[in-house]
C-alpha cells in the first residue's frame, strides 16, 4: 500500500526523484509583471494602487462589502478580535484542532481561549457539541454571555475551516447569536470554499483569510479581513496603519495602533494570483477526486471529503488512518521516500501555555489527532 501510494503521487506530480512538498506555490500568471509595475511606481510599502485593487477583488470574490488587507492571517484575526470588542479577561471559544495562531491571536488580546470539540466529518467546530456545552456552561446576564464556572465573559467564537473544508458554520452562528457571542471565522485556509452557495468567512461578523507561502494563493505573507460592517472595516483599517489620523503632512495618532497594513508589492503579487484562483481550485478538486478513486480500493483508509452543500478548495488532502501506529507508519514511509506528509497539529489545549484554559470534552479532536495525516496537494 505504501509503495503504491508513493508511485501514484510521483506519477501524478510527474516527478520521479526529489522532494515533493505538501503544498508549493505556483506563479504562472502576471506576478512578475505586476511586481515590476509596483517597483516602478516606487510605491512598494503600505500605500499603493495594488492594495486597493486587491481589496476590491476580495470583496467581489467573496461577496463581501469591505475588505482590509494586512500582513498576515494572524494579524487579521488579532485586529478582528479587537474591533469586535474582545477585551482582557474575556473568554473566546475556538477549537483545539487548529494551527496555534488561532489561539495566539486570542491571547494577544489578553483574552482566554476556551476550547470546544470538532466534528469528525468537517474537522471544524461542532455546532451540536457547542449547543449542548453552552447549555451547561453559559448564562446570559445583562445582555452578555458569561461562563458560569469562571465568571468570565464569553465575548466571541472563532471557528476554523480546517484544510479548506467548510464546517457547519450557519449552525454555529445561529447558536452564538442566541448567546450574544460574536463570530469571527478563521477562514485562513478556505479561500474559494463555499457552503450553501455562500463563501466561508462571510457568515459571521467578520472573517479572515491567509496568504502565507503555503496557501492556495500567496503574497509571500499576507492576510485580509472581510466584513459587511462599514464601521468595523474602518476601525480595522485605521488600527492597521498605526492609528494615524489622515493628513497630508502631520503625524498624529489617536489610538494604540499596529503596523499591520499589507505592502503594495505583496498586494501586486496577490492580484496576479487572484486571477488564477478558480483554475487552481479546479485543479485541486480534480486531485482530490483522483485520490478518492485511488483509496477506494483500500480498506482502513478514509480520504476526508467535503460535506453536502459545500464546495471545498481542497487546500490540503487529509487521510484518516486506522490508529496511531498506522499513522506513524505512513508518515515514516512517505517522508523516507522524500514525499512530504505531516500529521495534524498537536492539540492546542495540550500546549504548555494553554493547558489551564477551559474546555469541553475533546474526544473527537483526540481521536483525529491520532489518525490524521496530510499528503501532497499542490496545483500541478
Amino acid at each position: 500500500m505504501y509503495n503504491e501510494l508513493s508511485k501514484f503521487i510521483r506519477k501524478h506530480f510527474n516527478q520521479e526523484q526529489g522532494l515533493i512538498p505538501i503544498h508549493r506555490p505556483l506563479f504562472n500568471g502576471n506576478e512578475k509583471k505586476y511586481i515590476i509595475d509596483a517597483i516602478d511606481s516606487t510605491y512598494v510599502s503600505s500605500v499603493g494602487s495594488y492594495v486597493n485593487q486587491l481589496e476590491e477583488k476580495i470583496c467581489t470574490y467573496t461577496d463581501s462589502k469591505y475588505a482590509v488587507a494586512v500582513v498576515n492571517g494572524t494579524n487579521a484575526l488579532h485586529l478582528s478580535l479587537i474591533v469586535a470588542g474582545v477585551r482582557e479577561g474575556d473568554e473566546v471559544i475556538t477549537q483545539p484542532l487548529t494551527f496555534v495562531a488561532t489561539a495566539n491571536a486570542i491571547s494577544y488580546c489578553r483574552a482566554i481561549p476556551h476550547f470546544v470539540d470538532v466534528d469528525k466529518d468537517t474537522l471544524g467546530l461542532s455546532p451540536t457539541i457547542l449547543k449542548d456545552y453552552l447549555k451547561e456552561t453559559a448564562q446570559i446576564k445583562d445582555g452578555f454571555c458569561y461562563n458560569k464556572k469562571t465568571g468570565n465573559r464569553i465575548s466571541a467564537c472563532v471557528p476554523m475551516h480546517t484544510f479548506g473544508l467548510a464546517l457547519y458554520i450557519d449552525e454555529v452562528v445561529e447558536i452564538c447569536n442566541e448567546y450574544n457571542i460574536k463570530v469571527i471565522e478563521d477562514a485562513a485556509e478556505s479561500l474559494g470554499t463555499l457552503y450553501k452557495n455562500k463563501h466561508t468567512g462571510t457568515f459571521g461578523l467578520m472573517g479572515v483569510f491567509s496568504f502565507n507561502g503555503n496557501k492556495i494563493i500567496t503574497s509571500g505573507g499576507g492576510g485580509v479581513i472581510v466584513t459587511n460592517d462599514k464601521n468595523l472595516a474602518q476601525q480595522a483599517k485605521h488600527l492597521s496603519t498605526q492609528a494615524k489620523i489622515d493628513h497630508k503632512w502631520e503625524y498624529s495618532h489617536d489610538l494604540l495602533g499596529y503596523n499591520y497594513r499589507m505592502p503594495n508589492i505583496n498586494a501586486a503579487l496577490l492580484c496576479a494570483q487572484m486571477e488564477n484562483l478558480e483554475v487552481f481550485i479546479e485543479n485541486k478538486r480534480n486531485l482530490s477526486d483522483l485520490y478518492f478513486d485511488f483509496f477506494s480500493d483500500f480498506d482502513n483508509v478514509i480520504l476526508v471529503r467535503e460535506i453536502k452543500e459545500s464546495r471545498s478548495n481542497y487546500w490540503l488532502n487529509s487521510l484518516l488512518l486506522e490508529d496511531l501506529d498506522e499513522r506513524n507508519n505512513y508518515l515514516k514511509y512517505l517522508n523516507d521516500q522524500n514525499i512530504m506528509s505531516r500529521p495534524v497539529w498537536s492539540l492546542i489545549n495540550n500546549l504548555d501555555m494553554y493547558k489551564q484554559c477551559p474546555k469541553s470534552d475533546l474526544s473527537n479532536s483526540m481521536w483525529l489527532e491520532k489518525r490524521l495525516i496530510n499528503i501532497p496537494s499542490s496545483v500541478c
